[in-house]
């Protein structure tokens, strides 16, 4: 990276016209006073991307904002990218009627899935529409700002790092993603039930991340001097049954919560503590363990997170968009936002160091016992322009052979991807590799169902 200007950033967010996450970002850059500069906005929803300027310029003139930005719209991805210093990727790949098809057409040979954006077939079909938008996103960010690192929120998770590095392999390029925060958060309560310690949070919990994302475990865990396996295991012998829950996260009126049921489970079989919302850690498994069908989800309080309510979600924020560019409502920046993004940022710039969980090729065989090529989640040591790897030990043999299905998968639907989209046998091959599926249909059904999918969603 050339030397930066903490105070004069140039960031390009692609997919500035969100409706959400977009808002999030502009709540913790608002609250950030060692970074500064300007938020170039690309989307090819160019009036989200307007409305977006407004609010996070509106935002920027308050009086209790430390972090003073300028964001302006660009309607080319060259004018925004060129010569940045970072790159947000958050995009949706197509709209929630193609996602629609991910997660409720496979319910027609009994297969569910609980969120349909990184595992199952859901995944690899979002990952179909997803790959060839991040392997051009590269080629541009190559052309345009070839020392810029690049920040993605996008799922697939693995598969958008993972082309991001096949078409440009020198980038700089990681995945951020804050499901391993709410485990955190989890051992955190437990702390506080089990040892009678007050006022504990997330970052007092000390981890070793092992895995891919959304299926990462926890070999170590500790808070000051104890070691925390002990005490989770303790306290699920005792509320197995009921799980836990905490704060407004009950499972019962949240489509996201969980009673963290499933990482009990998988504690007990596994050894390790999973590491992610239950709704993910569900769809890595095979199907009938926790998804066999909606009455079996229930017992294991979670839910799915059906494409009905993305779209009345979706309402509801497009008339928050209308409230926050008119002024009638304003961005509450006092509240958490429980993002690392930012706090990258300030550690790449030089402003201090920082070890979080990152997604980025396994490279330096972090886990060495799982391929080189295969896009992994682990802690990784930020300071000036470096992100470093930090070793995190071989997987356990019996996780491994979880983990390893997805990794041999990723494989296929990039080969699928590469080649144009067109081979829907490799596609099929990859659904019938996939543990969700183990079971559910005939391999002429399983053919027809990827076929229907592909034609519909691409």
């Amino acid at each position: 990276m050339k030397k930066v200007d903490a105070k004069n950033l140039k960031i390009a967010y692609i997919g500035g016209g969100s409706r959400g996450w977009a808002w999030t970002l502009m709540t913790d850059l608002a609250r950030e006073g060692e970074l500064a500069g300007t938020m170039r906005l690309y989307d090819i929803d160019v009036p989200a991307a307007r409305k977006n300027e407004i609010i996070g310029n509106r935002l920027s003139e308050r009086d209790d904002v430390v972090g003073k930005w300028k964001y302006e719209v660009k309607e080319n991805i060259g004018d925004a990218l060129q010569d940045v210093d970072f790159v947000i990727i958050s995009i949706l790949p197509k709209t929630f009627d193609e996602m629609e098809v991910d997660v409720h057409m496979p319910e027609r040979l009994g297969i569910y899935q609980s969120v349909g954006d990184t595992a199952g077939p859901g995944g690899m079909m979002r990952a179909l529409r997803t790959l060839p938008m991040f392997l051009g996103f590269a080629e541009d960010i190559k052309k345009y700002c070839p020392d810029a690192w690049v920040i993605n929120y996008t799922n697939p998770m693995s598969l958008c790092v993972k082309a991001l590095y096949t078409a440009f392999p020198q980038i700089k390029a990681f995945g951020c993603c804050h499901e391993v925060f709410g485990t955190q958060k989890v051992l955190a309560e437990i702390v506080k039930r089990e040892l009678g310690e007050k006022d504990v949070t997330k970052d007092d919990i000390n981890i070793n991340v092992q895995g891919i994302n959304h299926f990462t475990w926890f070999d170590y865990a500790t808070y000051k001097s104890v070691d925390l396996i002990p005490v989770y295991k303790k306290y699920i012998d005792e509320h197995y049954e009921e799980g836990i829950e905490f704060g407004d996260d009950n499972w019962m009126n949240s489509t996201f919560a969980c009673a963290h049921r499933v990482k009990f489970d998988l504690f007990r079989r596994f050894g390790l503590i999973a590491a992610a919302g239950d709704r993910h850690l569900a769809e890595f498994m095979p199907g009938d363990d926790y998804l066999k069908n909606p009455e079996q989800v229930k017992t294991w309080k979670f839910g799915l997170t059906s494409v009905a309510w993305r779209k009345e979600d979706l309402k509801h924020r497009l008339e928050r968009s209308e409230r926050l560019s008119k002024g009638e409502e304003d961005i509450n920046i006092h509240e958490e936002t429980g993002e690392e993004g930012v706090s990258m940022i300030k550690a790449l710039c030089g402003l201090g160091r920082k070890i979080t969980n990152v997604n980025i090729p396994n490279f330096g065989r972090q886990i060495p016992n799982l391929p080189e090529e295969a896009v992994v989640e682990t802690n990784a040591l930020f300071e000036r322009d470096e992100v470093r790897p930090l070793y995190a030990g071989a997987l356990k043999d019996n996780v491994k052979a979880l983990v390893m299905p997805h990794i041999e998968n990723h494989e296929r639907i990039m080969k699928v991807v590469l080649g144009g989209n067109k081979d829907a046998d490799l596609v099929c091959e990859a659904f019938l590799n996939d543990p969700l599926m183990k079971g559910k249909g005939t391999k002429e059904e399983v053919k027809q169902l990827v076929v229907d999918m592909m034609k519909a969603t691409l």
